[in-house]
């Protein structure tokens, strides 16, 4: 039985409305679930699809949205549902319609104002996902401690099962071993981070208003979100400016960003190839040269 008739019905419950879909079209950009866009006249929605192992994703995601939503800082598609049927899992979510460049001044102070929602231990009420690779988030009180094991030792360990080894998993665990001589005089607070921010999970309504999106959400040191923006590039400088200017990032985040980024480079070396870990090589001995 196809899938979309139960999407209808779950539309249909959830929002009270009487839904049913004249036109589907599938939607190019991401790499990892199909998506969808399905309306039908009035009313018009984005869908995610995928195996039903996927649902726990989707959940996921739906998680961080509702906890990005609730900040009241960036605009975030708003999940509407979410199952699994006929084979499948899927994710519903309000559809926006989104360009590449809007106000970068308004996404610097909006982001920052989303790091402003703090709780007190770092962590998220679920684990998640960066990219297809699971994202560890149980809570804890030190952040040294959470990002040491549930960042970056994560992130070695399945380097080790993909048989990268060497110099990689040396000078890691040189790395994790000195982290608090990157944080003498910084103690971060657990802010509400989107996770994965690089340029393609942000756009801008047609009225040029931000809008973040694919989020892998947690409270971290909001310094990672920073340096994420900045790994693939595609933020412009009136972004850092707005962001600096409503909240200035400390002493010491030129190294950090190495850290944090370092973390991001390594899944990317266990989810595509041998490239990666050697740019994670890099970084690891920039980092730990700048502890001696």
């Amino acid at each position: 039985m196809s899938l979309w008739p139960f999407i209808e019905q779950h539309i249909r419950s959830t929002t009270g409305s009487t839904f049913h879909i004249r036109h589907r079209a599938p939607v190019s950009g991401g790499c990892i679930h199909n998506a969808w866009r399905i309306e039908d006249g009035s009313a018009c929605y984005f869908v995610k699809t995928n195996q039903t192992d996927k649902l726990p994703v989707f959940e996921a995601e739906a998680a961080g949205l509702v906890a990005l939503a609730a900040s009241h800082s960036l605009r975030v598609p708003l999940p509407v549902c979410y199952g699994a049927a006929a084979g499948q899992a899927y994710l519903v979510l309000e559809w926006l319609d989104l360009q590449d460049h809007g106000n970068a001044i308004q996404l610097g102070q909006q982001l920052a104002a989303l790091h402003r929602t703090h709780t007190p231990q770092f962590g998220f009420d679920h684990d998640n996902h960066i990219g297809s690779t699971l994202q560890r988030n149980a809570w804890r009180d030190d952040w040294i401690a959470f990002w040491r094991d549930q960042r970056l030792g994560f992130q070695l360990e399945l380097a080790a099962r993909k048989g990268f080894g060497g110099t990689l998993q040396h000078q890691g665990e040189r790395l994790m071993a000195q982290l608090h001589g990157l944080f003498e005089g910084y103690h971060p607070l657990p802010s509400l981070l989107h996770g994965d921010l690089w340029s393609g999970n942000v756009g801008y309504t047609h009225g040029g208003k931000p809008v973040i999106f694919d989020p892998a959400s947690y409270y971290g040191d909001r310094e990672t979100d920073i340096a994420m923006t900045e790994l693939f590039g595609g933020f412009p400088a009136d972004f850092y400016a707005a962001y600096h200017e409503t909240w200035p990032l400390d002493a010491g985040y030129a190294v950090r960003k190495q850290l944090y980024n370092l973390y991001h480079i390594l899944n990317h070396a266990n989810l595509f190839d041998g490239s990666y870990a050697r740019q994670a090589e890099g970084m690891m001995g920039r980092v730990l040269a700048a502890l001696r």
